[in-house]
């Protein structure tokens, strides 16, 4: 008996939030929590629309390979989870100043724990 396959686990451009006015109606008019080393906002979509992310990072957590780093830790915590969603979101990211040094494992912790409170999560 063959196993079901698992879903891949991509993170192409249209699962990404392009425009500053994206950005701004989930800020905007979506919901928010602040969980360790990130802020979540998030809006949710009708059903078959693709789970969306954005990612901010501002300049006053460092410098440019500071920033980087950072938008990389939360790209692939939510490419790691991203079907693990309840229903289709859209999501920004915002990087605290407290994300500078942590590891990889810290940053999904933080994820996974403000997404479960957050109610967004399956599991």
């Amino acid at each position: 008996m063959a196993a079901a396959p698992s879903p891949r686990l991509l993170l192409n451009r249209a699962q990404r939030l392009k425009q500053s006015r994206e950005f701004a109606r989930v800020r905007q008019t979506g919901k928010r929590l602040v969980h360790g080393c990130l802020i979540a906002n998030w809006q949710p979509l009708p059903a078959g629309s693709p789970t969306r992310l954005g990612v901010v990072t501002s300049g006053k957590i460092g410098n440019a390979v500071i920033r980087s780093r950072a938008r990389r830790l939360l790209r692939e915590t939510f490419r790691l989870h991203q079907h693990e969603f309840n229903q289709p979101i859209d999501l920004v990211l915002v990087a605290r100043n407290s994300i500078v040094g942590r590891a990889f494992g810290e940053v999904e912790k933080d994820f996974l724990t403000a997404a479960r409170r957050a109610g967004i999560l399956t599991q």
